[in-house]
């Protein structure tokens, strides 16, 4: 497996749209700083760019990998090797560059302007970590479509849908859901629906931690006292951990029952 990582990584790193990618954040992280000094208020316009600009990427990149690369896939298979190891070696070298691309993208810049010299290390540090797991998800989730879908053009088509359903559309009905039963008790409601939208969870986390839940109103004062604690915390990071375990093992179960 590790092999086929590697050279799935290295695939990546060598091309154009890696490096796209790497000086789209790099350009942007120095812009934000030279526009404006203030570390926490860079945070705060990084978060509404990677919230929805990372599972995008994550979702193109995976699905195009993986179709431009099904040729050479059939011919892995045709080798002793096993099913899983093919497709968890390119699931995270194509995850890996991702992460990669976007760490050192916005850490260079951030390093360069004194980030350890701030105290918004600890809200940059927890950016990158939800980056991070927002990448690893929608990879696998996009690995899975492409491998359901023989067609090149249901596959883009089910993955986008999907970023938009989970980017736009879920809040949309997610409000309305709220708006529709406000004579109800709706905390615990809110909260599950929070978790079960990695992008929503994601972004409550960081407006948490940048204490300024205050702009939700009465929810962001229920966001507050359950993802505010200790064991909000923990639950929010398993939740995430549990988003992105879910679609590996699923890939490997497809991997594995699928008909080549």
């Amino acid at each position: 497996m590790f092999k086929i990582l590697k050279y799935s990584f290295y695939d990546l790193m060598r091309s154009r749209w890696s490096y796209v990618y790497f000086i789209f954040y790099l350009a942007l992280g120095f812009m934000l700083l030279f526009l404006n000094n203030d570390l926490s208020k860079a945070v705060i316009t990084l978060m509404n760019v990677i919230i929805v600009l990372v599972p995008l990427i994550a979702t193109i990149f995976g699905v195009m990998y993986f179709y431009n690369s099904r040729e050479f896939t059939q011919l892995l298979l045709a080798q002793p090797l096993k099913r899983t190891q093919i497709f968890l070696g390119q699931y995270f070298g194509v995850a890996g560059s991702l992460c990669l691309s976007l760490v050192l993208g916005l850490g260079i810049p951030f390093v360069f302007y004194g980030l350890f010299k701030s105290s918004a290390i600890w809200d940059f540090g927890l950016l990158l970590v939800t980056g991070g797991f927002l990448t690893l998800i929608f990879t696998a989730l996009s690995f899975n479509i492409a491998l359901s879908n023989a067609n090149k053009i249901k596959g883009f088509g089910y993955a986008v849908l999907l970023w938009l359903f989970l980017a736009v559309i879920y809040d949309g009905l997610f409000l309305l859901s709220l708006i529709l039963f406000e004579a109800y008790p709706l905390d615990n409601f809110s909260l599950a629906g929070t978790l079960l939208n990695p992008i929503d969870l994601s972004r409550t986390l960081i407006l948490l931690k940048l204490d300024i839940s205050a702009l939700l109103g009465y929810t962001g004062a229920v966001f507050k006292q359950f993802f505010g604690t200790e064991a909000g915390l923990l639950i929010s990071l398993g939740v995430l951990l549990l988003w992105t375990g879910l679609p590996i093992w699923w890939l490997t179960r497809q991997a594995r029952r699928k008909d080549f």
